[in-house]
């Protein structure tokens, strides 16, 4: 028989998941802890997160709810969903197939997949792997997620859905996120290796580098610690809807904690996975054939953190969403997965909150503060960036609004009377006053310390 667990234990619960043992020792788990539980309420589902510093844990902990419906609180050992953090999971099968001589990226992927249409003789495996293949992705075919991915299907079967559908671009032309590549790639995973896609990846990576709480998911199974998954905001939650894990397979399949995330990190960066050069490759950015660089390698996204390289991705599926990054230089690791696909906030904002702090440049932190209707209405206007770009602001219930020509109308909260920023991103914005005159607005887009400046348009009466 289940038992509630009365509110006050609850809380109780709570703030002792927020701060592990070993993170009490860290002078700033404190600051770890409090942005965790400033982006996910306590009786709401939320998230677990990792920081480390090489084999080092710094903070794990974890705010809000694994379960709802019986009043658990989440814990960091609890299993999640990862979505596309799969992805480097079956870019590194690939390179370690390669090292063993069993396929090339250089390969035609019909190699490996006879049966292929012939246009995919022109698709190499490195094109599947860097997005660039121009095949169309299954889970943006109109309609195909809002019911068909309940339905177990073979691998085969899966190709079917899209493999004679009109490609969108030539090979190599253009970067366009893409699920079916991966799952083709799982499919070579299975030709090259001999094995289900699922047994390589327990055998190859799970069992020898110790993750026993990582699996290929499974909605029917017993999982120990299994978290469950919501969807849902302000108007209430869902649980998490249905799909067959079959859908998803080597692009979003796998299951684990953020310590075994964790582990995984430290046997692929230090070599215990892959070598050094397969390594580089799933790390350097593709290059276009008209030489843009697309910010893409092998399963695993290169950007920048308060200007450090980083090495990134995320992942979402029905009732989770997840992001994990990894800064080489500095050796920092961080993951933050979340129990709810529909929150406004992306486990990718507390990250990289995470990570500065973790290397000690942390993003401004701001308050809230009361701003009068008569002060906000100074800001109202059209804000010029260049003759084709501009910001608009508006006033709307006491609220300030901002939108960037033609995109999404974003809601801003003060921080003084002239600074304000953003609950869901990591940008904040100053207005600009000379004489008693509102001239400007200067937007510092991801926290960058170099601002955007937008003249404002005088008003036409």
């Amino acid at each position: 028989m289940r038992t509630r667990l009365p509110p006050a234990l609850i809380a109780t619960l709570v703030t002792v998941a927020l701060i592990s043992p070993a993170a009490r020792t860290q002078p700033a788990s404190s600051q770890y802890a409090t942005i965790l539980s400033r982006t996910y309420k306590s009786d709401q589902p939320g998230a677990a997160a990792l920081v480390a510093k090489g084999d080092e844990i710094v903070f794990l902990g974890a705010a809000g709810m694994a379960d709802l419906e019986l009043a658990v609180p989440l814990a960091p050992d609890m299993v999640f969903e990862i979505g596309s953090i799969t992805k480097q999971f079956t870019a590194a099968a690939i390179m370690l197939l390669s090292e063993e001589g069993k396929l090339a990226v250089s390969d035609a992927m019909t190699k490996h997949l006879p049966s292929y249409p012939p246009y995919g003789q022109n698709i190499t495996v490195e094109h599947l792997l860097t997005h660039t293949s121009g095949i169309v992705s299954y889970t943006g075919i109109p309609g195909y997620m809002a019911s068909k991915v309940r339905n177990d299907v073979t691998v085969q079967q899966l190709i079917d859905v899209f493999k004679d559908l009109p490609v969108e671009f030539a090979p190599g032309e253009r970067y366009n996120y893409n699920n079916s590549g991966y799952i083709l790639l799982g499919a070579i995973v299975e030709a090259a290796s001999g094995m289900r896609y699922e047994d390589f990846v327990r055998k190859r990576f799970f069992e020898p580098l110790g993750m026993k709480s990582a699996y290929y998911g499974c909605s029917t199974c017993i999982i120990p610690r299994r978290a469950s998954g919501y969807d849902g905001g302000p108007n209430g939650f869902i649980n998490q809807r249905y799909l067959s894990f079959t859908q998803p397979f080597a692009a979003g399949s796998l299951m684990m904690t953020v310590s075994d995330l964790h582990r995984w990190s430290r046997a692929l960066f230090g070599g215990k996975v892959v070598n050094a050069a397969s390594l580089k490759r799933m790390t350097t950015p593709y290059v276009l054939k008209n030489g843009q660089p697309t910010g893409y390698g092998y399963g695993l996204s290169i950007a920048d953190l308060r200007g450090r390289r980083t090495i990134r991705h995320g992942g979402g599926i029905f009732g989770f969403v997840t992001d994990a990054l990894y800064l080489p230089d500095q050796d920092v690791f961080v993951a933050v997965f979340s129990n709810n696909a529909g929150a406004a906030i992306n486990p990718g904002l507390p990250a990289s909150k995470l990570a500065a702090l973790a290397v000690g440049d942390p993003f401004p932190d701001f308050t809230e503060v009361s701003v009068p209707d008569d002060v906000l209405r100074r800001y109202v206007g059209v804000y010029e960036i260049s003759k084709d770009a501009r910001r608009t602001v508006t006033l709307r219930d006491g609220a300030l609004y901002t939108q960037r020509t033609d995109g999404p109308s974003t809601r801003a909260i003060a921080a003084s009377p002239t600074r304000f920023f953003y609950r869901t991103s990591l940008s904040y914005f100053d207005f600009v006053v000379e004489d008693g005159r509102v001239v400007a607005m200067v937007m510092y887009q991801d926290g960058n310390s170099q601002g955007e400046r937008a003249v404002k348009v005088p008003d036409k009466r």
